[in-house]
């Protein structure tokens, strides 16, 4: 059934014109930066889009104008965990890397493993329900994340949220016990408070 959702929803995606894909990602972009949760944040972990995802490089860079922390993960295919990069200029310290997804080059950014020092995080997925359930790539990279990162002793936790287009959308997904929900969901139409997030 997930992968089922995966193909129609990348198959849709794939669709969008290139005109389309910039238009919708700089509508997100700016409703991200309207949101209270990130102008409040310091440190933010986002990610560098692939193939037909929300574009994410411009509002990675004005995270970096805006004076925060700007954290990229990088995948480490031994462990099969993401590894997060300070990252300070994206023509620099980034490059392809494991599916051809930009990652942080290590020889050029520091690791930061103060995961406790994020204070909001946008994450990529394929499929989006309005209570906050996020169907991913299938890896799990981030569900180990997220694991990892929310610790329940943890004083503060990370503002949890997620770009979509609309056409992401679905009534409802398939979840896992581990599976974590995003707090906000922003597509080129609406911004979304999922209030069934936990």
């Amino acid at each position: 059934m997930k992968q089922g959702i995966r193909q129609s929803i990348i198959a849709a995606r794939q669709k969008l014109t290139a005109a389309e894909r910039l238009q919708f990602s700089q509508a997100i972009s700016r409703r991200i930066m309207q949101l209270p949760a990130y102008q409040q944040a310091q440190t933010v972990l986002g990610y560098m889009s692939f193939g037909a995802e929300f574009a994410s490089a411009a509002w990675v860079e004005q995270a970096m104008q805006q004076g925060k922390r700007v954290l990229l993960p990088r995948v480490n295919s031994g462990s099969r965990q993401l590894e997060l990069y300070l990252v300070r200029d994206l023509q620099q310290d980034v490059e392809p890397g494991i599916w051809d997804i930009p990652e942080p080059l290590p020889q050029r950014c520091t690791r930061v493993d103060d995961d406790e020092s994020i204070d909001f995080i946008l994450l990529p997925g394929v499929a989006f329900a309005r209570d906050g359930s996020r169907l991913g790539y299938g890896g799990g990279f981030y569900d180990k994340l997220l694991a990892r990162i929310s610790l329940p002793a943890a004083a503060q936790q990370p503002v949890l949220a997620a770009a979509a287009f609309t056409l992401q959308l679905r009534d409802e997904l398939p979840q896992e016990a581990t599976d974590r929900k995003v707090e906000w969901l922003l597509t080129e139409d609406e911004v979304i408070h999922c209030t069934a997030a936990t």
